[in-house]
């Protein structure tokens, strides 16, 4: 459907309230530009909500995915506001598990 080249990870969390447009500002301020084929995430601060936006050359698409029990594994205290991910790792996040085990671990993204 969508083809995803990259996903990044916002550590600090955010309003789940917020719709495209404030997400959108949210991508910019944290990561400097919203690039297509890109998936950003973010969480609220309980981890039990996130949202993911990604562009294309069209357009915006914004998911979200809530748990009833527990709660996502997040990178929290994290010293950068942004991570990079692996597909492997975005997978194994927004099924509730513990990502940051899968592969080579996290990578710190360059600014």
């Amino acid at each position: 459907m969508i083809s995803i080249e990259q996903y990044w990870l916002a550590t600090e969390p955010i309003d789940m309230r917020a719709g495209m447009q404030t997400m959108l500002g949210k991508v910019v301020s944290v990561f400097g530009s919203a690039k297509a084929h890109h998936a950003y995430l973010f969480t609220n601060r309980r981890a039990t909500r996130i949202k993911v936006l990604v562009s294309d050359e069209f357009g915006l698409w914004l998911m979200s995915r809530q748990l009833y029990e527990g709660a996502f594994h997040w990178q929290a205290n994290a010293s950068e506001a942004r991570l990079e991910m692996t597909q492997s790792q975005f997978e194994a996040l927004v099924l509730g598990l513990p990502w940051q085990r899968v592969s080579r671990g996290v990578m710190v993204a360059a600014a």
